[in-house]
């Protein structure tokens, strides 16, 4: 028995990879049917090793004289490589690409973006040749020379195509990376491969739409949310940066801004010949030695020589992360490298420059100039955007602490640099002494860019001294780099962080409002009441202080709060706004002369006796029945404990409804993904038998004397393509759990500019002295319908009646009517604080577009 067992368990092991095998074929047959010819090709033709030689070669490869002759080798060049490291490449890629690609499009609309692609990328490879002749006369020529064998386009044609099957967060990324990559490669390395899988690429994503049935979407704003247009300015920097890398490491770079390697860092640029014609001449001795060991660097003399853009690079860790001093720096590192370039093009015009790197002593100025835009255009969106996106600042002291030990670093390195030169003095030309070691210090921790205008006087002659001479510079610039990376990852700091640490142990200890967890979100200003048991929550803008919701502290102190606060404003010269109050603050506001305006609904359900019996829960059972067929469950957890893979999917998720919506997300009252990273704030998944995120909710907690009595959803979002009643088997499936827990309360929200139509009807039937004029109730009638298209908030208010709550209305109060275009400002700039004027015209054209 335990053989047979024995047996068994080893066939099930042999069988694994043949099951995978059979299900990757069945699957993907055409990638592996391309995969199979490719390799058996290569066989048949012992190009393997060296790629296709002789005759074969023009048959198989993309190049100007493909034309008419050799038209073959427009679809046939995908089927072969250059050597075995193509034929490597060209399979991963395949696998990588090709597997996951097909099982998106399906064989048959897979194979014909394939042949597609690649016969449109490789004539319009050609066609760009001819056209950039006129234009780029140098890339020209060398793309005229060129030739491309591989299935580098095919790949990346079919990898654009199928991202127009993918939701619209993951088809922006994918194209922004694939095009990023494509970009860079193309301005930089400029080779006919490059050229030729952009094209593919392109064509792609526009033929892509069509393989799925559909037309291309007419372009509109580009619509994301902080953090997502922080990781875009991230990505345009690192892309400018690695792009100089690329050419300086790529010694037949020929793409039009490969100059770029010259203008932004300080690899040595001479070729053979050039270097032996400077070593011929008997009078520059010295700057020979100097290309030599230029020449000679190891990764180390590479490193300093690119440190420029190692630093933008790191910066751009920051950028993604929001961090105001990564903005700070890499916008002046930005601005010193264009200023540097600007200085080195006056020079190599001048004829100062150029027999030293290998250009001629006279050039004409168009190559040189029109390269600078690409970094000059960062630049600008660096300071553009820097307001907006780059705030998050790191706790106090810490760049203080960073220079103090970089500044400690850099003089135990002079030390070492001093104290080895003298030990290694033999080992320099000439012999080192102190003197010239001090003169040669500062370039130890800069990029050698003394080379640029003349020689160095201190050169190493053996490796030890070799070792001194590029180790010191290296050693701390990477000591710099991981204490700037360390600082990035370090808790972000805000000015009010101790005010609001106040306000958070005020709110545990004396409750608050269904809404006061919202009191502790970034952006808030506090006051305090002189007794120090209440605060007030405010947005300060347009002359308007606008409270969060109601204030927080006991309830016997609420009227000296509000009069307390009022009088603060008064002060200060402010107008005070109650904002999104309950009845009890809107009754110590009309003592105060105020005049209220229903701005929300609240919608409430009360735990304990809960069931979702009835027909009136019809929909909410349903969601239970369709959930568990589906395998679809709840779960709690939280920001900081959900795995990485859960977090990615939150997040994609969250993205994917903002561009979807092409309008910013809002805020004040209206969390998004920087709202629920915290540890007191609860998430409901919906998760299926394999880990996908289908939907998720936020709740926030309701402290009534110290305890938490309830909880307030908050952050809404499903995935688009994922099960349709996320949302209905969420909230369902939160109160009962809460309710099991022994809370007693839940808050399904406001909904702003909504109100149901019992409130509506009692609104009218009631007549209210303090009531606000009937224009200005019209007004917000109107603003609510109209921005319906745009935010749906009374389809929400609408959608949540299904759960039969109890509705509580929400009011804003104000002393005089003659402030509330201020108001109306204020509150504009706090929902919607990086809107942009085009953003605001797409959201008046869908406001107008929906009233026909």
């Amino acid at each position: 028995m335990e053989h047979g067992s024995a047996r068994q368990a080893a066939g099930r092991y042999l069988r694994w990879p043949v099951d995978g095998l059979r299900g990757t074929i069945t699957r993907s047959p055409v990638t592996v049917s391309v995969l199979v010819l490719f390799w058996f090709l290569g066989i048949l033709t012992s190009s393997i090793i060296t790629g296709p030689e002789g005759e074969l070669l023009p048959w198989v490869s993309v190049s100007v004289t493909t034309l008419p002759q050799y038209w073959p080798a427009l679809i046939l060049s995908a089927l072969w490589a250059n050597g075995l490291a193509g034929y490597l490449s060209g399979t991963l890629l395949a696998l990588a690409v090709g597997l996951p690609a097909e099982r998106l499009l399906g064989s048959r609309r897979f194979l014909a973006a394939a042949l597609g692609t690649q016969l449109a990328g490789a004539l319009l490879a050609i066609g760009f040749t001819a056209v950039t002749r006129t234009v780029f006369d140098a890339w020209g020529r060398e793309l005229s020379t060129d030739t491309f064998v591989g299935p580098v386009a095919l790949f990346c044609g079919v990898a654009g195509a199928a991202s127009a099957g993918l939701g619209t967060l993951w088809r922006r990324r994918i194209r922004l990376l694939l095009y990023t990559l494509l970009v860079v490669l193309a301005l930089f390395s400029g080779s006919l491969r490059d050229v030729m899988a952009l094209g593919s690429a392109v064509v792609g994503g526009l033929w892509g739409p069509y393989l799925f049935g559909r037309r291309p979407r007419r372009p509109q704003g580009f619509v994301s949310s902080r953090r997502e247009a922080r990781i875009l300015v991230a990505l345009a920097v690192a892309a400018t940066a690695a792009g100089p890398v690329i050419a300086a490491l790529n010694v037949r770079a020929v793409g039009p801004l490969a100059i770029l390697a010259y203008l932004f860092t300080n690899a040595e640029t001479l070729d053979p010949a050039a270097l032996a014609s400077l070593c011929a001449d008997s009078a520059r001795q010295a700057e020979c030695r100097a290309a030599k060991l230029e020449l000679s660097a190891g990764p180390a003399g590479f490193f300093l020589a690119v440190l420029p853009q190692v630093l933008l690079l790191v910066f751009a860790v920051g950028l993604r992360r929001g961090r105001r001093f990564a903005w700070i720096s890499a916008l002046t590192l930005q601005g010193l490298m264009i200023l540097a370039a600007g200085i080195r093009i006056i020079l190599f015009l001048s004829g100062e420059l150029g027999p030293v790197f290998g250009f001629g002593a006279s050039g004409q100025p168009l190559p040189l100039v029109l390269p600078m835009l690409l970094p000059l255009l960062v630049f600008v969106l660096l300071a553009v955007s820097g307001r907006r996106l780059f705030q998050v600042s790191a706790p106090p002291g810490t760049y203080r602490r960073l220079f103090l030990t970089c500044f400690a670093a850099a003089v135990l390195l002079a030390g070492a640099w001093v104290g080895g030169g003298l030990l290694l003095r033999s080992g320099f030309t000439p012999a080192a002494t102190l003197s010239s070691l001090l003169a040669d210090l500062p370039l130890r921790f800069l990029p050698v860019s003394e080379l640029t205008v003349g020689a160095p006087q201190l050169l190493p002659a053996y490796a030890p001294a070799t070792i001194l001479y590029e180790g010191v510079g290296v050693v701390f610039w990477i000591l710099v780099c991981v204490l700037v990376l360390r600082s990035f990852s370090l808790p972000a700091y805000a000015p009010y962080t101790e005010a609001k640490e106040r306000a958070r142990s005020l709110l545990k200890a004396t409750g608050g409002s269904t809404m006061a967890w919202m009191t502790l979100w970034s952006g808030n200003s506090y006051w305090f009441s002189p007794t120090g048991n209440s605060y007030i929550a405010y947005r300060l803008g347009s002359g308007v202080a606008l409270t969060v919701g109601d204030p927080v502290g006991p309830p016997q102190e609420l009227q000296q709060s509000v009069d307390g606060f009022a009088a603060y404003c008064a002060d200060s010269g402010v107008t005070a706004c109650f904002y999104s109050v309950n009845a009890a603050t809107r009754e110590a506001t009309a003592r105060l002369g105020h005049t209220d305006l229903q701005v929300a609904e609240e919608t409430i359900l009360p735990l304990g006796s809960l069931v979702f019996k009835g027909k009136r829960f019809q929909d909410v059972r349903t969601a239970f029945n369709r959930a568990g067929k589906a395998g679809i469950r709840a779960e709690w957890t939280t920001y900081s404990k959900a795995p990485l893979s859960v977090l990615d999917q939150i997040n994609a998720i969250s993205e994917e409804w903002v561009a979807d919506k092409q309008m910013p997300e809002m805020g004040f009252t209206l969390g998004g993904l920087e709202e629920i990273d915290d540890d007191g704030v609860r998430l409901l998944l919906a998760v299926d038998q394999d880990r996908t995120v289908h939907g998720v909710t936020s709740w926030l907690p309701i402290y009534r004397d110290g305890r938490i009595v309830g909880w307030t959803l908050d952050f809404m979002r499903r995935r688009g393509r994922g099960f349709p009643a996320a949302m209905d088997f969420l909230i369902a499936s939160a109160a009962l759990s809460l309710q099991d827990e022994g809370f007693s309360l839940l808050s399904l929200s406001g909904a702003p500019l909504a109100r149901s139509a019992a409130s509506a009807a009692g609104k009218s039937a009631e007549p209210d002295a303090a009531a606000p004029p009937p224009a200005l109730d019209w007004v917000m009638n109107r603003l609510g319908a109209a921005l319906e298209p745009v935010y749906g908030f009374r389809s929400l208010l609408a959608y949540k009646a299904k759960f039969q709550p109890q509705y509580v209305p929400l009011y804003m109060t104000y002393l005089d009517a003659a402030t509330l275009p201020a108001i109306a400002n204020a509150l504009t700039r706090a929902y919607l604080p990086h809107v942009s004027v085009g953003q605001t015209f797409t959201m008046a054209r869908r406001i107008v577009g929906s009233q026909r």
